[in-house]
């Protein structure tokens, strides 16, 4: 150990870290930093770990190690990600051993591996959206649904938008980053845009404000566009509403070999452990595997979604090189 360093216990150090990192992250992001570093946390509390000054290549091993049991290598290495920034701050404030960071030794994980997950197939979107129109039109719950998939957005953009942030004459979409009334966006400043809306979904998203949402105001005087009695719906209430919808017996016939009427998945908060429900990501990793798949511009979809191109290629974009050689042909053959 350097006699540079001062004293300085795993619980402090993160708080520390978490109040140095609180104007630069979301409030999502810094609640997944948190929960990662608490588990380290919790691994220097089981084995006596009470100075940071101490640390040694080896625990990190050792925590590695405890760490990988029972989660992907996928996770691990998020975990294992956000440790060596957590340390580069900590030798910064003279807490650990300048280089630490270097002896937290990440997962290969296959770029398959690291991008895969579920998504909702354009198929059963279009099944979902047809049965919506007809029994559930210009409801909450279809709005919910239809903008999730017609934009991509993500979970917390649709929550902060407001009933002014829809322009009914472009037709669009504004998103606006307003952390100090409750709504911030996950990239902040840089994720404020407008998205252009298709004229169905305009019409329906109309319907919806002028007849069937709720009249409410949020506690800073906003009218929020998926409101509730209480305000602004929260976040699980949408996730919700997407497992819900997602689950294919909604719209079809169940592939589990299930009867609705005893499945325990039809429960409201049951619906989120059908094998084939999905999360409000995996509307958004489908809705822009779709565009990708009807040819629009990479640089469209990215500027729409507000997601870099290396991230959407790498985590959004499912289609097969054959997919992608004909696209590029047809667009060679338009231009």
């Amino acid at each position: 150990m350097s006699d540079d360093l001062e004293p300085l216990a795993p619980a402090d150090a993160v708080e520390m870290y978490e109040r140095h990192r609180e104007p630069d992250l979301s409030e999502k992001s810094l609640q997944n930093h948190r929960y990662r570093l608490d588990t380290f946390v919790e691994f220097c509390q089981e084995r006596g770990i009470t100075n940071l000054n101490n640390l040694t290549g080896r625990d990190l091993h050792r925590y590695r190690t405890w760490r990988a049991d029972g989660i992907s290598p996928t996770t691990l290495r998020g975990n294992l990600a956000t440790l060596r920034v957590f340390l580069e701050f900590c030798a910064s404030i003279d807490a650990v051993e300048s280089g630490m960071r270097e002896k937290v030794v990440l997962p290969e994980v296959d770029r398959e591996d690291e991008s895969r997950d579920v998504k909702l197939d354009h198929g059963r979107a279009s099944e979902i959206m047809k049965h919506l129109e007809r029994f559930e039109y210009a409801s909450r719950e279809h709005v919910i649904m239809a903008v999730l998939w017609h934009t991509g957005i993500r979970l917390g953009t649709l929550r902060a938008l407001d009933v002014r942030d829809f322009d009914r004459d472009a037709p669009a979409l504004t998103v606006r980053h307003r952390p100090e009334t409750g709504t911030p966006l996950k990239n902040k400043k840089s994720a404020e845009r407008s998205i252009a809306v298709g004229e169905g979904y305009a019409e329906m998203i109309e319907d919806y404000i002028d007849h069937t949402r709720i009249r409410s105001e949020d506690s800073h005087g906003r009218e929020p566009l998926v409101s509730s009695e209480h305000g602004r719906l929260s976040e699980t209430a949408i996730r919700l509403t997407v497992y819900k919808w997602t689950r294919p017996c909604m719209v079809g016939e169940c592939p589990h070999d299930k009867d609705p009427k005893t499945c325990e998945y039809m429960t409201r908060e049951g619906a989120s452990q059908c094998p084939s429900s999905r999360s409000p990501h995996g509307i958004r990793r489908g809705a822009l595997t779709r565009m990708l798949r009807q040819g629009t511009p990479e640089e469209i979809v990215s500027d729409r979604s507000n997601v870099s191109r290396d991230v959407l290629d790498q985590h959004y974009d499912r289609r097969s090189e054959d997919e992608r050689r004909e696209l590029r042909r047809d667009f060679l053959e338009d231009a």
